[in-house]
């Protein structure tokens, strides 16, 4: 109930903590472009041709020689062939001369100038040109995107769509990138059901599994559901064996908090290097994190909105890293709040919100919280597109306050 815990650890300083400590792997493994979406490249690749390969024309028109423009008035110039990309203009233009062009054919010899169709007026094989136009206009040179020798992407890249099209420019069909972490997670508790069994008083079905799932099929790893373990020691302790046997990274939800009643600490103290903390943040105050035999572990609330913020702010962060990406801090905006929101300093307080774009200015950011927000409350992350993060000092914000807003889009 407390919002301040000295003993508590600073949100920034737990998520430095993890990132310093972790390292990435360092399997790799070479793939067909098309399968590395979503994954680390694992080299930096450079270009071995110019990209474009040729001059070529920007846009459908007439390739001429830049001196034939007129500083006044108009002039006449004879069309005396047509360039298409793919199959160029075999010759070369002389004085008063241009080819008709396409876009992307390369430019014919002695032409350095493209006059876009709808600007000439056509004769016949004549064209006139006015003073309007300007040297070297509507032209890409060769290697203007990438030089020959030039880097195209560096290592520790996520590749992205826009980059399987840039690698496949530069003619490279295959690439080294991070070979897939293997993540295994499961739930304890006997008091768990499985999705479509009946109930009994006290049983609550295990939401936090297909949570969990669902946030990590957002990543590229591999997935290893283990499913509930009974509330029995051996069965605890038999659990983690297994998991750190099979992945890189095991992650559990619930029994780290203090005073749990349950084997997950006493089977964490007994097994790994594991460090419990308190993070001065609201939800999601447990946390735990260390390692079991080689398997990184993070142990994190059982309430189901703690567990997916603290898996927002530091387990996929961490998981990143692992994967082999460079970390990077995610996009924040400012929003104008129109909510009260309450609170009291010492924690950070990551609330549920819905963002929207304001009407009567649309480079501005309307917030409003989406209701009820207890850590139990998943309903409060199913409605909203983003977090309302207010730092330790904050006291509560007032309508129309300027808030700090971190899109979902930004994180998942």
């Amino acid at each position: 109930m407390d919002d301040f815990d000295p003993a508590s650890l600073d949100a920034d300083k737990a998520l430095q903590t993890i990132l310093k400590t972790i390292t990435s792997t360092n399997e790799t493994e070479k793939l067909p472009i098309r399968d590395t979406l979503g994954r680390a490249l694992a080299e930096d690749i450079s270009s071995k041709i110019n990209v474009p390969g040729h001059t070529n024309s920007a846009m459908d028109g007439y390739a001429v020689n830049g001196s034939e423009i007129p500083q006044q008035g108009t002039v006449t110039l004879k069309n005396i062939g047509t360039a298409w990309a793919g199959k160029p203009f075999p010759g070369e233009t002389s004085k008063g001369e241009c080819v008709r062009i396409m876009t992307g054919a390369a430019m014919p010899a002695n032409t350095d100038t493209v006059i876009i169709q709808e600007h000439v007026q056509v004769n016949g094989d004549d064209i006139t040109i006015d003073h309007a136009n300007k040297h070297g206009q509507n032209v890409r040179l060769a290697g203007e995107d990438i030089p020959m020798g030039g880097q195209v992407l560096r290592k520790g890249k996520l590749i992205t769509p826009a980059d399987l099209g840039l690698i496949a420019s530069v003619g490279i069909s295959e690439i080294e990138v991070n070979k897939k972490i293997r993540v295994a997670f499961f739930s304890t508790g006997d008091e768990l059901r499985p999705v479509g069994s009946k109930l009994e008083v006290g049983q609550i079905y295990d939401s936090n599994r297909y949570t969990l799932h669902g946030m990590l099929s957002k990543l590229s790893v591999e997935i290893i559901d283990l499913g509930v373990v009974e509330d029995k020691r051996e069965a605890v302790e038999e659990a983690f064996l297994n998991a750190a046997n099979k992945a890189d990274v095991i992650i559990t939800s619930g029994g780290v908090s203090v005073g749990e009643a349950d084997f997950v600490k006493e089977t964490l103290e007994k097994m790994g290097e594991v460090n419990f903390w308190k993070v001065a943040m609201k939800p999601g105050r447990p946390l735990a994190f260390g390692k079991i035999k080689n398997a990184w572990f993070f142990g994190l609330p059982g309430n189901p909105v703690s567990v997916m913020v603290t898996f927002y702010m530091f387990v996929q962060p961490a998981l990143k890293k692992l994967m082999g990406l460079e970390y990077k801090e995610p996009l924040m905006i400012n929003a104008s709040c129109k909510t009260k929101l309450r609170k009291r300093p010492g924690r950070v307080e990551y609330q549920r919100g819905i963002l929207t774009r304001n009407h009567d200015n649309p480079f501005e950011y309307n917030v409003a919280k989406t209701g009820a927000q207890g850590s139990g409350i998943l309903r409060s992350m199913s409605d909203a597109n983003c977090f309302i993060i207010l730092p330790m000092e904050s006291s509560g914000v007032e309508v129309e306050d300027q808030v700090q807003v971190l899109p979902f889009e930004a994180i998942i």
